[in-house]
C-alpha cells in the first residue's frame, strides 16, 4: 500500500512518525508532504533516508477572502502535483488539501483531528465534505459530520506519548537541563494560526509574575515559538525539539499558553496549567482537566486564578506522585493510538465498517 502523508505542523509529525515507521516496517510505501513551520523540517530530517519526503515551500498567507481561496488553491495545486506523482492507495492528514485531492483523485483521505468542530469551523467547513472519513476522539465534536466520524478512546498526544511508545530518559535533557532541582516549563505558543485570531495567552507582564513566583522554588525554563523579550532569554532551553518531552516529563510543573503542549505533559503526568482564551472549548483538554484532573485551564482574563492555581500547586504535598496516579487512571482507559492508527490504516475501508458496527474492537488495542 502506498501512503501519503500531509504534515502542516510539529504536532502532525508526531502523530504520525510512529505509525509511519510501523507502516514501512510492514511493507508498505510512506511518503510525506511538509511544509516549512516552525521545527517540523528539523523533525523529519532523521526519517529522509526511510521516506518519501516532499518539501512545499511555506507562503506567507495574505489577508481578504480572495487570498484565502487563492492560498487554498495553490495548496490543493501542490498536494495533486505530488499526489498525481505518487500514485497514493490512501492519504492522511489534518488539512483541507488532502480530502480535496482525494476527492478529485478518487483516493480515500483520512482526516486526523482533535480540535473540535466548533473551534476550526473554516477547516472543517472546506475539509469535512471532501473527506472519506474523519478520525477523531471520542470527546472531539465533528459537528454535523458524525456520519464520517471515527471515534477512538485516546488523544492525539498518545500516538507519541503513551509508554508503549515513549520511554523517558533523563540523560537527554540533562545537558540542556539542572535535573539535580526542581524546574519548570514555560511555554510561548505564536496564536497566529486561523483559528487563534483574537485569541491572547501570556504578556510580558504575566511571564514575568509567573517567574517571580516559580523562581523561590526551582529552575525555570522558557520554550517559545514567538520572538522573546530580552529579560526572559537567560530562561530559554537550547534543548533539541525531539528531546523536548523528555524535559516535559521530568518537570516539576508546565505553565503556557499552547494548548498542545499542555496537553502533552498532561498524559505524561506533569502538572499543566494552559492559560489562553481556548479554555473551555476544546473537547480533549475539557476531559483531561475534568475527568482526570491532569491539567487546569485558566482564560486570559483571570490572570490572579493563574497565580493562585500556581501557588496552589507548589504547596501540595507530593504533587508529582499524585499527577503520576492521575496519569495512570487515564492511560487505564485509552488506547494505544498509534496501534490503533496502524491497524486502521491497514485494513482500510473494512477497518471503518468495523469501527461503525462494534466501536469496542478498539479495545484490543488497549
Amino acid at each position: 500500500m502506498k501512503i501519503l502523508v500531509e504534515l502542516n505542523h510539529p504536532a502532525h509529525y508526531h502523530l504520525f512518525i510512529k505509525a509511519a515507521v510501523i507502516l514501512q516496517k510492514n511493507n508498505n510505501e510512506v511518503a510525506f508532504i511538509t511544509k516549512q513551520k516552525d521545527v517540523l523540517l528539523n523533525l523529519i530530517e532523521h526519517y529522509r533516508e526511510i521516506f518519501k519526503i516532499f518539501n512545499r515551500k511555506k507562503k506567507e498567507k495574505k489577508k481578504g477572502f480572495l487570498n484565502n481561496i487563492i492560498w487554498m488553491l495553490e495548496s490543493d495545486f501542490k498536494t495533486y502535483s505530488i499526489a498525481r506523482k505518487f500514485k497514493p492507495d490512501i492519504m492522511l492528514g489534518s488539512n483541507f488539501s488532502i480530502s480535496h485531492i482525494g476527492k478529485l483523485l478518487r483516493v480515500p483521505s483520512l482526516i486526523w483531528q482533535e480540535d473540535d468542530s466548533e473551534v476550526i469551523p473554516y477547516l472543517s467547513i472546506i475539509s469535512y465534505p471532501f473527506a472519506s472519513q474523519i478520525v477523531a476522539p471520542q470527546v472531539c465534536s465533528v459537528g454535523k459530520w458524525k456520519a464520517k466520524k471515527i471515534s477512538y478512546l485516546g488523544y492525539h498526544e498518545l500516538a507519541y506519548l503513551h509508554p508503549n511508545h515513549f520511554i523517558p530518559n533523563i540523560h537527554k535533557i540533562e545537558k540542556y537541563v539542572d535535573t539535580s532541582k526542581p524546574f519548570y516549563i514555560i511555554r510561548f505558543a505564536k496564536l497566529t494560526a486561523h483559528h487563534d485570531k483574537g485569541k491572547t495567552g501570556i504578556t510580558s507582564e504575566i511571564a514575568q509574575k509567573i517567574i517571580d513566583i516559580l523562581d523561590p522554588h526551582g529552575n525555570i525554563y522558557i520554550t517559545s515559538e514567538r520572538e522573546l523579550e530580552t529579560q526572559f532569554e537567560k530562561y530559554r532551553i537550547h534543548i533539541k525539539p525531539k528531546n523536548i518531552h523528555h524535559a516535559l516529563y521530568y518537570a516539576d510543573m508546565y505553565i503556557g499558553d499552547s494548548q498542545t503542549m499542555a496537553a502533552e505533559a498532561a498524559v505524561l503526568g506533569t502538572p499543566s496549567i494552559r492559560f489562553n482564551d481556548f479554555v473551555g472549548k476544546l473537547g480533549y483538554l475539557e476531559e483531561l482537566e475534568h475527568k482526570y484532573g491532569l491539567t487546569y485551564g485558566i482564560k486570559t482574563s483571570e490572570p490572579e486564578k493563574l497565580y493562585q492555581k500556581i501557588e496552589e500547586l507548589l504547596n501540595t504535598p507530593n504533587l508529582k506522585q499524585e499527577f503520576q496516579l492521575r496519569q495512570q487512571n487515564m492511560l487505564a482507559d485509552k488506547i494505544d493510538v498509534t496501534a490503533f492508527m496502524v491497524w486502521f490504516i491497514e485494513n482500510y475501508p473494512e477497518s471503518a465498517k468495523i469501527m461503525k458496527e462494534n466501536p469496542d474492537y478498539q479495545l484490543r488495542f488497549k
